[in-house]
């Protein structure tokens, strides 16, 4: 054979499988929605109290992002996924509220959470994430109102 025609080949074939891997490598991955709703329901034991208020935003911000990144959102900061999600997201708003909360609450620049804006941050939180398909409704028997899963 033809060294021209060997090299042609292989560089054909190297091509179609660096567009396989990428192509691949875009997709999605599938969600273990049984996990991130067990998640959830842990990181809410935190709204029991008002003095672990902050670690519930500070979880519910960090299990967003694992799932944006998951779904391969692309960005270097939780922010930039957001951004790269919003038009998955029915309460960008609220979202972006917890998302502001956690990072001063991270920063050491808030000393006291209110429970309105705790509500409105893990509201937005959980909207995302159910947006995303992370979050699973729970049977009837185990089902959260909006006033049961938040700080009281």
């Amino acid at each position: 054979m033809n060294r021209e025609v060997i090299y042609a080949a292989a560089a054909g074939f190297v091509g179609l499988v660096l567009i396989v891997l990428v192509i691949v490598r875009r997709r999605p991955r599938k969600l273990n929605a049984t996990v991130l709703t067990e998640r959830w329901l842990a990181l809410q034991k935190n709204c029991s109290n008002k003095n672990t208020w902050p670690q519930a935003i500070l979880e519910a911000d960090k299990l967003l992002d694992d799932t944006l990144k998951r779904l391969r959102y692309r960005g270097k900061t939780t922010g930039e996924r957001l951004v790269a999600a919003q038009h998955k997201l029915t309460d960008n708003e609220s979202v972006w509220f917890g998302h502001k909360l956690r990072n001063r609450i991270q920063d050491n620049d808030l000393k006291k959470i209110s429970k309105q804006d705790t509500l409105e941050a893990l509201s937005g939180f959980r909207q995302a994430l159910k947006d995303l398909g992370a979050l699973r409704d729970k049977p009837a028997a185990q089902t959260d109102d909006a006033t049961k899963e938040t700080p009281s």
